[in-house]
């Protein structure tokens, strides 16, 4: 079954559009990276999704079920770890992940104990006397215990040191590795989604700008560096072009295009009378150019 089917999700706040018109769908085995800047609308379609903030048209649906009105069942399912941590200041850690392990009939004590050991996490010390990091860690367990079929995580390693974030994800690894599972995983730090996802989701102003394969969106985009030999149109129309910048000189130019097949590049090089050499990108530098 579809872990997260959504159809023309528009979302608003009063007379403020946030979310515009996005479809797709998630399934168990995928490991979906979402990636845009502060204010795309990125934790806003996190949360809509699981049903904490009302759509204003359109659906989403968790497991089958809608998510404004999801069961206890498919609830029981989900683990999510949000932005800012919703924990209890005054419980010790060990506490709060006993009080959260009692809503859940298969609670893995086992793992979270295992889980607890190889990240440091003190869970004799109160809520409020932990590190940023710690309260990430504690946050995350507290997603992890009832072994979920649909994990959802929203900024789960800001404030972890590069050690940390380095073990998180390597068991975030072995957790995307069961099939049955799926995972959505939200960060600014663009290289640890290459690391993980399989998938990539791109939030650009509330709409979702890519929505694939992470090595197909590798393989569309391309740099193109052009060196003509007579002065270069003061535009460049590329087929596909996401952002062109040109030398002061007009002869030199890079631009940036997607989904450009070899005949394009090639009548573009005769009929501007230059070489052009493409370059591939890594994930980070796509980021950048398509937010330029």
């Amino acid at each position: 079954m579809t872990a997260v089917s959504i159809r023309h999700l528009h979302k608003s706040f009063g007379k403020q559009a946030v979310l515009h018109d996005i479809s797709t769908q998630v399934q168990p085995g995928d490991v979906v990276g979402v990636i845009g800047k502060n204010g795309s609308g990125k934790t806003t379609l996190l949360e809509t999704i699981l049903g904490f903030s009302p759509l204003s048209s359109g659906d989403a649906t968790i497991f089958g079920e809608d998510c404004r009105g999801m069961s206890a069942a498919t609830k029981s399912r989900i683990g999510f770890v949000p932005q800012q941590d919703e924990l209890l200041p005054t419980l010790s850690g060990r506490r709060q992940l006993a009080l959260t392990g009692s809503f859940y009939p298969r609670w893995d004590d086992a793992l979270i104990d295992r889980l607890a050991r190889e990240w440091e996490v003190p869970l004799d010390r109160r809520v409020q006397v932990l590190s940023g990091g710690e309260r990430q860690k504690l946050s995350t367990l507290m997603a992890l215990g009832n072994r979920p079929d649909l994990l959802v995580l929203d900024e789960p390693v800001s404030s972890l040191d590069p050690l940390a974030r380095r073990r998180f994800l390597q068991q975030l690894l072995e957790i995307a590795g069961d099939e049955s599972r799926a995972v959505i995983f939200s960060t600014h730090i663009v290289s640890d989604l290459e690391r993980v996802a399989n998938r990539i989701w791109i939030v650009k102003d509330g709409r979702l700008v890519w929505d694939g394969d992470l090595d197909a969106l590798k393989t569309s985009v391309r740099r193109l560096h052009v060196f003509a030999r007579r002065r270069l149109p003061l535009t460049l129309d590329f087929p596909g072009t996401i952002s062109a910048r040109q030398a002061v000189d007009g002869l030199n130019a890079t631009v940036v295009v997607r989904d450009l097949d070899e005949a394009q590049l090639q009548r573009a090089a005769a009929e501007l009378d230059a070489r052009i050499e493409s370059e591939g990108l890594g994930l980070e530098d796509i980021f950048l150019e398509i937010h330029g």
